[in-house]
């Protein structure tokens, strides 16, 4: 089938793309089935998706005889491209309502506050709360790193490929997340440049109300803000029904792409990262117990949320379900999910911008044969914590956060030695966002409950929040 209309228009060439195109359809049905006919749980259903998926890659890789470049093999090129109409597409569908999601939450919040309060408290204690834990969890990446000795042993990369982004200061980054356009901030996903704005435009509506010369117009304006942010719940709510049937795909596609050889290379760094995501996983429990919360309860009502963070890779494509996971199923207040989960897909990421370069500091050390200090240490954690801010919540966010922690530490000329990586970052990156999504929840719930205004009855409800199929 060697043609040009099959092979470049339709991207089905290959009998072998039929037969994992027809595979997947099967698979869909099959999810179909175990959720609209035998009633499954919603949680349940997505694990199965998330299993078949990473069969369905692996399988993949098997008929290719796992070549280094799954790319360059035709009919893995082409099953690649249509399983991404799905994934992607999925993701892409999600995206579309980030935007309206949070500027009409953050809108309905701040109208509906109580006269004399403010967000200031919600303020500070959702940076402290945030920036400690991205402390907490480059000292993890530290630890975990000198414990496996990651990059002993590795040979120094002569000719990398990687080349570092231009490094931004940290001043210029906060002073870039306040947008001077906020048509600009919608295009470019600034979430905390949205909240900013929504904020404002929040605090000035609710002084019509409040102000006795137009008290009077208030109430059509309140009402229009209440019923569309009840509008984009239910669209929220209808978009993620459909996670079961791309987190197939999407995993599917993320296994399919990666050379198995690309994976050994750099074999001890996959499994120490994803150690040290368990371990700082572990300490986001403890600090929900500390907290007097139930893990139990934070676990079984979260577990979509973190099957859907692990196979989408994007913290501000789960952004919707989080806020959803965090109100509706953890009995957290409206405001404080809205902020403390947008304040997370760009700032204070435990995953990708605290263990990962706390890691990758260790590994850089060990290869060009750097003393690990102290010294190193105590920068490292400084660097890492700081550099935190401003980095998007969006796949491919690697290069930016190892960029900003080598040259925060002075080894920016090393960063062509983290090219193999670079080569795999789809597969650590997976483990990544789930520990972003997850530490955006549990930053959501400690703050609300320093707040006061976390429902314990919600959370402790374990059938609260269920999510509503929709035929």
């Amino acid at each position: 089938m060697d043609n040009v209309f099959l092979k470049d228009f339709l991207k089905i060439s290959d009998f072998r793309t039929i037969i994992f195109l027809v595979v997947l359809a099967v698979l869909f049905y099959l999810i179909h089935v175990l959720y609209h006919k035998k009633n499954m749980d919603f949680s349940i259903v997505v694990l199965i998706g998330t299993g078949l998926g990473l069969v369905l890659g692996l399988v993949m890789q098997l008929v290719a005889g796992f070549p280094d470049d799954p790319m360059e093999v035709t009919f893995v090129s082409e099953t690649t491209t249509w399983y991404a109409m799905f994934g992607s597409g999925y993701l892409n569908l999600i995206r579309m309502i980030v935007v309206p999601l949070v500027m009409i939450s953050i809108l309905q919040v701040v109208i509906n506050m109580q006269q004399g309060k403010t967000m200031a408290s919600l303020v500070k204690k959702t940076i402290g709360v945030t920036m400690g834990m991205v402390a907490i969890a480059s000292v993890t990446g530290i630890v975990i790193g000198i414990l496996f000795g990651v990059g002993k042993g590795a040979t120094i990369v002569e000719d990398g490929t990687a080349t570092a982004k231009e490094i931004t200061p940290v001043a210029t980054t906060i002073q870039n997340l306040i947008p001077n356009n906020i048509v600009s901030a919608m295009v470019d996903s600034n979430i905390i440049g949205l909240v900013i704005f929504s904020a404002f435009l929040g605090l000035a509506v609710w002084w019509v109300k409040h102000d006795p010369e137009t008290e009077g117009f208030a109430k059509p304006l309140y009402d229009l803000i209440n019923a569309a942010h009840k509008a984009m719940i239910n669209m929220a709510l209808l978009i993620l029904d459909y996670m079961p049937w791309a987190v197939m795909a999407l995993l599917a596609n993320t296994i399919a792409q990666r050379g198995l050889s690309s994976i050994i290379e750099v074999g001890k760094f996959i499994i120490a990262l994803y150690v040290a995501v368990i371990v700082q996983f572990i300490i986001q429990l403890i600090l929900l117990v500390v907290n007097g919360l139930n893990p139990a309860a934070y676990l079984k009502k979260s577990f979509a949320t973190m099957l859907m963070a692990f196979t989408s890779r994007s913290s501000v494509g789960c952004l919707p379900m989080t806020i959803e996971t965090l109100t509706k199923k953890l009995g957290v207040d409206q405001g404080t999910a809205s902020f403390v989960a947008g304040f997370g897909t760009t700032a204070g990421m435990q995953g990708c911008a605290g263990v990962f370069p706390a890691l990758l500091i260790i590994y850089v050390c060990n290869i060009t044969g750097t003393p690990i200090d102290i010294t190193m240490i105590v920068m490292t954690i400084f660097v890492v914590t700081i550099g935190s801010l401003g980095i998007a919540g969006i796949p491919g966010t690697a290069t930016m956060a190892a960029s900003v922690s080598l040259s925060g530490v002075g080894m920016g000329a090393q960063f062509s030695n983290i090219s193999p990586i670079l080569a795999i970052d789809p597969i650590i990156d997976m483990a990544r966002t789930m520990l972003n999504v997850t530490g955006s929840l549990t930053n959501a719930l400690v703050v609300d409950k320093m707040m006061g205004s976390l429902d314990m009855k919600v959370y402790n409800d374990m059938n609260a929040g269920q999510v509503e199929k929709k035929d």
